[in-house]
């Protein structure tokens, strides 16, 4: 379709009425974004988007992400003139109980929103991550006859999602991978929150990404001729180097008393809604959209409809002349995982004594040639957390095929990348670095959490235990901290065998996201119990490592390197004592009441737990009664062995611990 200007521009300015009347309905809500980038928004989605109403989730589709969430009714507006399924009923619920229309964004909640993108900065890196998951998609399936996977990723950022360091993270590794499928569209109306942007700032943002290997260009962004000429120029660039689009805006735009200054960022500007509706030229009644726009829209859709039929004639063909292909994006797709993958793991000698981490390489070496979607990253640590696949490449800005990523030293941009390749549905990312920076890395975990993303964390040196970098680099409330967070699984195993059902829990889960906890030092194979017992157990989260031999009169509870003492100390205290392994608290609150009560029977309250970390979170499992050997305290430089004795992570400490409930 020609480009209009007359309508797209009217379209503007009916998508300000719809955010301008669904704010004032909430009484709650951001103006200040759906007004300054009204024009923007009447330009990508009446012109420059390739997308189909009806399949919001076609793998061909372009993608636009709104990383500054809290200009919600931006892309809500824009999705209802387009002919998504969310309808003006669902726009006038904006904000209420159950609506399409949530406050931010969120993924699954409403047809067309691509990535949860809450906290500022989230969504340029969740960009960064599709954008990546896009070319590797491309090099993996399209060939020189079809071409399946073309598309652009689009991303529009303000400054506060510019000034949170996830975004320089992730855009640094744009630029170097060179991402050139991505184009950055910064909404720069020069305003914040609590006050005019030079109060914070004064970089030259378009230098700073010219030198993370952008190409940048700078137009007005209420000019739709000046925005779609720079949109047109910068999906063309194919130089290797992702685009960003600076475009001047006035925030608020539309209601005088408050555009472009900080009072238009949030509802301020709502008392001023029924004059500034006779100034854009709105009528009286509200949620108005006139039925020119509708009709224009509705010709859009026909022309994108036109557009994907030919795209899909392509895929038929493509699908036919490759089949396995074919079959492999189907199962990729579908999240598909082998059922035999246990069996795929071999057993380890009996004599072994390695870390965790040690035996989670070798775990993954088979696991992934099962699944050949899976990509592993690193937090430039592939060295320690030793979760490099073998054989399978490094993805470069050369090599979009290559399994594993090289992050950098950017934990928190690697896990918002790895969300963003999630949220994109064909690869299954796995990302490591040490336990401890999983504070740097929390934001994007608990939003991979609330999108259900299937992510694989592999996170090591997970305790005191490693020794002599000392409490910096010692996690004794990491692990914790970590398992509150809802619908996130975190699972500690105790010895190798444990490890294998640690790794394929984490892959068959594909409706959340599973962070694996792993040793630093070396453990001993628990051989009393067996192994196939072990590697079942951990999909349960919990099960009897040791039964009693007579009447039960005591529980003791651990996981990870901490289980061999609970092990040891049960041989001490006799016949009637039970070794409960709990390897993830959430997989065992998943399980029946019965099963639970069969594992951790109500009527032994004489319990005690064990483990290298804050204790507080163990009591649920051993009640107000009963005792947890833990840490009040962090923890102290020396050899990993000499720390666990002196902090009292022992098997003396649990005898004495439990002697003391007589």
């Amino acid at each position: 379709m020609p480009l209009n200007l007359e309508i797209l521009s009217r379209a503007a300015n009916e998508a300000r009425g719809l955010a301008m009347d669904a704010v004032q309905a909430s009484k709650s809500g951001h103006l200040g974004l759906p007004l300054g980038c009204a024009e923007m928004g009447a330009v990508l989605y009446g012109h420059a988007l390739k997308y189909n109403p009806d399949k919001p989730r076609w793998i061909g589709r372009d993608y636009f992400i709104l990383s500054a969430g809290h200009g919600s009714m931006f892309l809500y507006a824009w999705l209802n003139l387009s002919g998504y399924d969310l309808s003006m009923d669902e726009i006038k619920r904006f904000r209420q109980l159950h609506s399409k229309t949530p406050g931010h964004p969120e993924f699954f909640e409403t047809p067309g929103v691509e990535c949860t993108t809450g906290p500022l900065g989230q969504g340029v890196a969740n960009a960064v991550g599709v954008a990546m998951a896009a070319k590797m998609a491309a090099a993996r399936f399209n060939t020189p006859e079809h071409m399946i996977f073309d598309q652009h990723v689009f991303c529009l950022a303000g400054d506060g999602c510019l000034q949170e360091g996830v975004s320089a993270e992730a855009s640094a590794f744009a630029g170097h991978f060179g991402l050139d499928n991505l184009i950055l569209i910064y909404d720069s109306n020069a305003v914040t929150l609590d006050a005019m942007a030079a109060a914070t700032q004064s970089e030259d943002t378009g230098k700073r990404f010219q030198a993370y290997g952008f190409d940048v260009q700078k137009v007005d962004g209420h000019d739709v001729t000046a925005f779609l000429k720079a949109l047109n120029k910068a999906k063309k660039r194919d130089n290797g180097k992702p685009q960003m689009i600076i475009a001047h805006t006035v925030i608020g735009k539309g209601i005088p008393e408050v555009a472009g200054t900080a009072k238009a960022h949030g509802e301020a500007g709502a008392k001023f809604v029924d004059e500034a509706r006779k100034n854009l030229g709105l009528p009286a009644e509200h949620y108005f959209v006139s039925a020119e726009t509708r009709e224009y829209f509705a010709k859009h859709k026909k022309a994108l409809l036109r557009q994907y039929k030919r795209w899909e004639k392509s895929f038929k063909d493509w699908r036919a002349k490759n089949p396995e292909q074919a079959q492999q994006l189907d199962d990729a797709i579908e999240k598909k995982v082998p059922g035999d993958l246990l069996e795929t793991i071999p057993s380890f000698p009996a004599d072994a004594k390695i870390a965790t981490r040690k035996a989670g390489s070798e775990v993954l070496q088979p696991l992934a040639k099962a699944m050949p979607f899976l990509i592993s990253g690193s937090a430039d640590l592939h060295g320690s957390t030793l979760n490099y696949i073998e054989g399978a490449g490094d993805f470069t800005r050369d090599n979009h095929s290559g399994r594993n990523i090289h992050f950098g030293i950017r934990e928190h941009g690697m896990c918002a990348i790895m969300n963003g390749v999630g949220y994109h549905g064909v690869f299954r990312a796995s990302g490591a670095t040490f336990l401890v920076f999983a504070d740097y890395c929390r934001a994007s975990i608990r939003l991979a959490a609330l999108s259900r993303l299937p992510n694989i964390y592999i996170f090591t040196h997970d305790s005191i235990g490693v020794g002599e970098d000392g409490p910096t680099h010692q996690p004794v409330e990491t692990v914790s901290g970590l398992r509150v967070i809802p619908q996130l699984d975190v699972i500690r195993p105790a010895d190798p065998e444990e490890t294998a059902g640690a790794f394929v829990a984490a892959a068959e889960r594909i409706d959340g996201p599973t962070l694996l906890s792993l040793t630093r030092q070396a453990v001993p194979m628990l051989n009393e119990i067996g192994a196939k017992t072990r590697r079942e157990g951990v999909a349960r989260g919990g099960y009897v490592a040791k039964r009693e031999s007579g009447e039960l009169e005591l529980i003791l509870l651990s996981c990870g390197s901490e289980l061999q003492h609970a092990l040891k100390a049960a041989a001490e205290l006799g016949e009637g004592t039970r070794v409960v392994s709990m390897p993830c608290f959430e997989r065992f609150e998943r399980q029946s009441a019965d099963y639970r009560e069969e594992v951790l029977p109500a009527s032994c309250r004489r319990r005690v737990a064990i483990e290298a970390g804050v204790p507080q979170l163990w009591y649920q499992y051993v009640g107000l009664d009963g005792k947890v050997v833990g840490l009040r305290r962090f923890g102290m430089s020396a050899p990993g062995d000499q720390v666990m004795k002196e902090l009292g992570i022992d098997a003396a400490h649990v005898v004495e611990a439990a002697k003391s409930l007589l």
